[in-house]
């Protein structure tokens, strides 16, 4: 007997069990197999000792995500110098105790972060193939696309009062400064979500701060025109999440979407930006969560990275 159109059911019925298991090893295995990466950046001045930053990113916490939290707590463990948050750390309204739980041991090291659009509104059910039709006609989030309506409206302000108390510096569309021991001192500029048009860069335009040991920028989403407005300025590294890495990536070829103007090619991990005449590095994280209605990871396994910066070259 035959499956209608003449495919053979036994071929109908492997095609449906290839396509289960991906979809429960995506889901089941993957989605959970967290990872450290580790990468050296050499943006340093001369003479400075090595430092090391803990990027994490995209936590996207539902209640109940033990194993996340766990591997979240047991990053301290990593000793860095200071931590940087690029946002969406909520896929869930009720999670904000837990997420502030999970973060605890890093919170007692030097920090600074971001707010995606995950972190100011609860996520919605999205077919994904509109990723792929966003890419096609250039439209990300609310760039190009119209306001969103009716968005479940998240605690945030209970996540940035938590991160504040423990002395972690906000930078939505503002500068911060982060003391290290031995007298060092970080200068960071940062801005608000781009992927809502949130972002301000005219309130922090002008270029690295003097006096401080390095200068660093910082956003939740890397669109083009953010990066070509850090680079142009002169800061030495970008650091961003937002893309996932792609998040269902094809073996040995590699993401698809970022969800985002940025290019596939640089959709995690470290690599260059160039503008205005100036070369910047620009590290992508591809996070560790997912969209709590898209629980799955494929080819992208979620991550954490020890950035270890050392004398620019």
């Amino acid at each position: 007997m035959r499956a209608r159109y003449g495919i053979p059911l036994g071929i109908t019925a492997g095609v449906t069990a290839l396509g289960a298991a991906g979809l429960g090893y995506a889901a089941g295995i993957e989605a959970r197999s967290f990872r450290l990466r580790r990468v050296s950046v050499p943006v340093l001045p001369p003479g400075m000792h090595p430092l090391r930053v803990l990027h994490v990113s995209d936590i996207h916490l539902v209640c109940g995500q033990r194993k996340k939290e766990r591997w979240l707590q047991s990053l301290a463990g990593l000793r860095p110098d200071f931590v940087i948050n690029t946002g969406d750390n909520l896929s869930d309204t009720e999670a904000v105790p837990e997420l502030l739980d999970a973060l605890g041991p890093l919170l007692e090291y030097p920090g600074a972060y971001v707010f995606g659009s995950n972190d100011y509104y609860g996520p919605r059910l999205r077919n994904p193939a509109r990723y792929l039709l966003e890419k096609a006609s250039g439209r990300h989030g609310l760039n190009g696309n119209p306001p969103v309506t009716g968005a479940v409206h998240n605690p945030w302000e209970d996540i940035r009062d938590a991160f504040d108390a423990a002395g972690w510096v906000g930078l939505s569309n503002s500068r911060g400064r982060i003391k290290l021991g031995g007298g060092r001192e970080v200068a960071l500029t940062g801005l608000d979500d781009p992927h809502i048009k949130r972002d301000r860069y005219g309130e922090v335009a002008g270029g690295p701060e003097s006096g401080a040991d390095l200068s660093l920028a910082v956003v939740h989403a890397p669109y083009l025109r953010v990066l070509d407005a850090f680079a142009a300025d002169g800061y030495p590294l970008i650091l961003a999440g937002h893309t996932h890495g792609g998040q269902l990536c094809v073996p040995f070829y590699g993401a698809l979407v970022t969800n985002c103007d940025l290019d596939t090619r640089r959709v995690k991990g470290l690599s260059a930006h160039e503008a205005g005449g100036n070369r910047s590095y620009l590290h992508v994280s591809a996070g560790c969560g997912t969209n709590r209605y898209t629980p799955v990871r494929f080819a992208c396994p979620p991550e954490a990275t020890l950035l270890t910066l050392t004398e620019a070259v």
